[in-house]
């Protein structure tokens, strides 16, 4: 466990602070949900419900909400996307919200703490339902908006609401990061199982069986299946996206959450290290300077190649994925393909 100050200690802190949770927490060394989890029961201007973290009874209810923004983040990246929670599919490994405007995969045995947050800002009332892993690290945040249905509220924070109202929480210390795991000598199996892909999906299962990790199979099987480029072309990658506004799928998630953006990338507003897309649906804030590997990796399917760019932190963490999006009037994604085509492999641009 994670060594935790008493929850006032960690209330006053917050009310002396402008800093965002996240990095309140980081600086006090106390996980995000346990400085959440503080203010359970505590007045305004910053006020606590613990509710249900499971995802078969918190999900199903979020329709009723309206339209919303759904917030997934990890160190790195932060995908925000406004819209209306669609039908929600139960499973004990993984679950998902499929919808035009949310969609997510959520992996159910890391939704550990769940909070209904009241905030008093100057913009006035800010409400949100935080779930957090059992390390204390955030998984989804859903906020409300001016145009969500405000009347359900209550109500649905009160069938939500656990007998537990505890303000004090005992997460575990966050794993170290795994890093790249490669298995020596496998290459050759690892192209054959690579050729004979025909979803995306079996991508895993075949990194599990030969005993490695994606970023690991990647620095073994090279090119043509995943072509490393420099990291610089990421912004490059993001401007030849939004001129040409060529449709993608944007994936950002962490341990226990996935969340995917549908669309196009509009406007872009570069500030400082951080790359950002703010687009009426959808903002995304990219750390450019957390980026230390970057590929460009083409999986077999039976509808064509599935091409995609991916980025990797320093540790070997996965910062995004983006696939080009398939429609009815660009079935074979030439403009993609194109665009990616474009980024000089990681040798080539060193010359």
């Amino acid at each position: 466990m994670r060594a935790c100050p008493p929850a006032e200690t960690l209330r006053a802190a917050r009310r002396d602070s402008t800093l965002r949770a996240r990095d309140l927490a980081a600086s006090l060394n106390v996980s995000e949900a346990a400085l959440v989890a503080a203010h359970t029961g505590a007045p305004a201007p910053f006020s606590v419900t613990r509710i249900a973290a499971d995802p078969d009874v918190l999900m199903p209810n979020m329709a009723r909400l309206g339209r919303i923004m759904s917030l997934t983040r990890n160190d790195s990246c932060v995908l925000e996307r406004v819209g209306t929670f669609g039908d929600y599919h139960s499973g004990a490994h993984a679950a998902f919200v499929l919808g035009k405007e949310i969609d997510t995969r959520l992996f159910p045995k890391y939704w550990t703490y769940g909070f209904a947050v009241e905030e008093e800002t100057a913009k006035g009332l800010r409400r949100s339902l935080q779930v957090f892993d059992r390390y204390g690290e955030a998984l989804q945040k859903i906020y409300l908006r001016e145009e969500s249905n405000t009347e359900a509220w209550a109500p649905l924070i009160a069938e939500l609401r656990l007998d537990d109202q505890s303000p004090e929480i005992d997460p575990h210390a966050p794993p170290a990061p795994e890093g790249a795991r490669p298995a020596p000598g496998k290459r050759e199996a690892l192209v054959a199982e690579w050729r004979k892909m025909t979803d995306t999906h079996q991508f895993n299962r075949i990194c599990t069986r030969l005993g490695m990790n994606r970023l690991g199979a990647y620095r073994m099987a090279g090119a043509p299946f995943a072509r490393r480029v420099a990291v610089s072309a990421v912004a490059d990658w993001l401007e030849a996206v939004s001129a040409a506004h060529q449709r993608v799928g944007f994936f950002v998630g962490n341990r226990g959450h996935i969340q995917i953006h549908w669309g196009t990338f509009d406007t872009l507003k570069p500030m400082g290290p951080w790359l950002n897309v703010l687009d009426p649906e959808v903002n995304i804030h990219l750390r450019n300077d957390h980026i230390a590997e970057v590929y460009v990796v083409e999986k077999p399917t039976k509808r064509g190649p599935a091409t995609s760019i991916e980025a990797f932190d320093a540790r070997g963490e996965l910062i995004f994925q983006c696939f080009g999006q398939r429609t009815e009037t660009d079935e074979t994604l030439d403009g993609w393909h194109a665009i990616l085509d474009a980024i000089p492999s990681l040798r080539e641009a060193a010359e």
